[in-house]
């Protein structure tokens, strides 16, 4: 049998703590974390590990074809509904078929509505010994405390760009490329693996970095900008979805890789005017490739004001907001305070 969690990008504690978790798993586990770190890919490798560990069970298992492993998926492209997490109950009371156990998959969890939570509740409250859920969301509180609290969560966050370069230098690409995508990928493994093969990646961070030379108090630039912005992003999110998905889960996906782009490019841009505040008050530079003398166009204060408003845009960003009009007013936000 070959390693189960062979090529995962990072995580390596994690990992540890699942190879010791499949001998003696709880009844429920929360994978959370930011988008695209590997969670569902954890949750999926672990889940094979607890259906079997010949290389047939492993197969069927990662293939989603096991027959006691259910994926339980959001209808449509919005939530998890009560019908879906009676279903769950339903099934869970039924013996595995193959297996000792019998496990469920909820790799967006996180849209599961209130009532889908609550009927799933009993059934965590008095689980079947032979049942194990595996629930998939960014963050505990996507769920209702009572649901959170019956779970041992998994902790995952953001793998570091040098664990990310290596990974993808290991899978044929230079240096400069490897670079280029991990910079991109800001610390997220499945972005990164979506954006290795695409050459538009190359200008990512020049995009984001070239804001601040672009930015003007009208409203009008400002909108004009969010819109060269979310242009130039469109082909990073088309290329990584796969086409081989349904159209509601491919909906879902453009959705998570578009927010994930977005929240990276927002963070190099705020990493702009850091360096602008740290370089006129003697700290050191992050981006050392940019003209220092344009970092001194931004007062200090004002710099670390832009700083602060780019990661308010940012928690909008994650808060669905609409994302044209987010970018439209924070572009004029940074141009007004030139």
């Amino acid at each position: 049998m070959s390693d189960l969690f062979e090529g995962i990008i990072g995580h390596g504690r994690v990992i540890e703590l699942m190879r010791s978790e499949l001998a003696n798993p709880a009844q429920a586990y929360l994978f959370a974390g930011p988008q695209s770190v590997g969670k569902e890919t954890l949750a999926s490798r672990f889940a094979a590990g607890l259906l079997g560990s010949d290389d047939r069970s492993i197969r069927l298992a990662l293939a989603r074809s096991h027959p006691d492993l259910a994926v339980i998926e959001p209808e449509g492209a919005a939530s998890l509904g009560v019908d879906q997490a009676r279903e769950m109950v339903t099934r869970a009371s039924m013996a595995p078929v193959e297996s000792s156990r019998s496990v469920f998959l909820v790799p967006d969890a996180g849209s599961m509505t209130e009532s889908a939570a609550n009927a799933l509740l009993k059934t965590l409250e008095e689980p079947t010994a032979s049942v194990v859920f595996l629930l998939v969301a960014e963050s505990e509180d996507d769920f209702p405390a009572t649901v959170g609290s019956r779970c041992r969560t998994i902790h995952m966050g953001r793998v570091p760009e040098a664990e990310i370069v290596e990974a993808l230098v290991e899978r044929g690409l230079s240096d400069r490329d490897a670079s280029a995508v991990a910079t991109a990928s800001g610390g997220r493994p499945g972005l990164a693996l979506a954006l290795m093969e695409q050459p538009e990646v190359a200008g990512f961070r020049e995009l984001w970095l070239s804001i601040p030379q672009k930015v003007t108090p009208h409203p009008g630039d400002g909108q004009r900008l969010a819109s060269v912005v979310l242009d130039e992003l469109s082909p990073l999110v088309d290329e990584s979805v796969p086409s081989d998905l349904s159209k509601e889960r491919a909906q879902r996906t453009r959705r998570r890789v578009e927010m994930s782009l977005l929240i990276t490019g927002l963070e190099i841009l705020a990493s702009w005017y850091s360096d602008s505040a740290s370089l006129q008050l003697g700290g050191p530079v992050r981006n050392r490739d940019v003209d220092l003398g344009s970092l001194t166009d931004v007062a200090p204060r004002r710099a670390v004001q832009s700083a602060e408003s780019i990661l308010d845009a940012v928690v909008d960003i994650q808060l669905n907001l609409r994302r044209e009009m987010v970018l439209a007013n924070l572009f004029a936000e940074l141009g007004s305070e030139v």
